[in-house]
């Protein structure tokens, strides 16, 4: 048998040999050591992960504006015109002054139209009742007036009955929406008015609002004998 052939026989019998040597060698605790420190560790962090530390924060102060509650007994009453569709602006505002005045009551109302306009929109009905009643039955009503015949502009009117009904009736309904905007905006605080679209025919702005309202306050805590800001 040559060279060549011992080592291809001697080499696997040679491994072969070592690997049943090693596999009945006693495991040494120091080549273990780092393995086992390794698994430590890792389930040391995957337990912080599970269960991780509450981090102690200094406790937050609350805001000066919000702890001093600079609204508290205060009432701010926005008179809108509520025909004009003024509603979700009066909204807004309200929440906008509840938010920077914290503890201030704001109130919403609908602001009347003038004493005229209220008149006439009880006028317009009846007259809007009447010329349909004339209109129908005026060849009756006019010789009890006193009159012989129904003057000519009734002839007209009648001559188109149906027309001259529903345009008075829509007509009148016109009229009557039209008396009942006031096209007001009106700001009050504690009764006494800040601020007034009637007035200044435009609506407030945010920040020009808030002025107004903490120039108000600040006066009313100076006159009650309170010192220091507003803020």
């Amino acid at each position: 048998m040559d060279a060549t052939k011992l080592i291809l026989l001697g080499l696997p019998l040679f491994l072969f040999v070592t690997d049943i040597i090693n596999l009945f060698r006693p495991i040494s605790p120091q080549i273990h050591q780092p393995l086992y420190n390794y698994y430590q560790l890792n389930h040391q962090s995957l337990h912080q992960q599970q269960h991780p530390q509450h981090l102690n924060f200094p406790p937050q102060k609350p805001s000066s504006s919000i702890a001093s509650g600079i609204g508290v007994g205060h009432v701010i009453s926005i008179s809108f015109c509520t025909s004009c569709s003024y509603r979700g602006h009066a909204m807004t505002t309200k929440h906008m002054l509840e938010e920077a005045f914290p503890g201030i009551t704001v109130t919403l109302a609908n602001h009347p139209p003038p004493l005229l306009k209220r008149l006439m929109g009880i006028v317009i009905p009846i007259l809007q009742v009447g010329v349909i009643v004339i209109i129908m039955g005026g060849e009756q009503i006019f010789p009890k007036l006193g009159y012989m015949r129904p003057p000519p502009w009734y002839y007209s009117l009648r001559a188109n009955r149906h027309g001259t009904i529903i345009t008075t009736w829509f007509l009148g309904n016109y009229i009557k929406s039209c008396l009942k905007n006031s096209g007001a905006f009106e700001v009050f605080c504690d009764r006494e008015l800040i601020f007034s679209k009637l007035m200044e025919q435009r609506f407030p702005g945010e920040f020009e609002l808030r002025e107004l309202v903490s120039r108000k306050l600040y006066n009313l805590r100076n006159s009650e004998g309170f010192t220091g800001g507003l803020w």
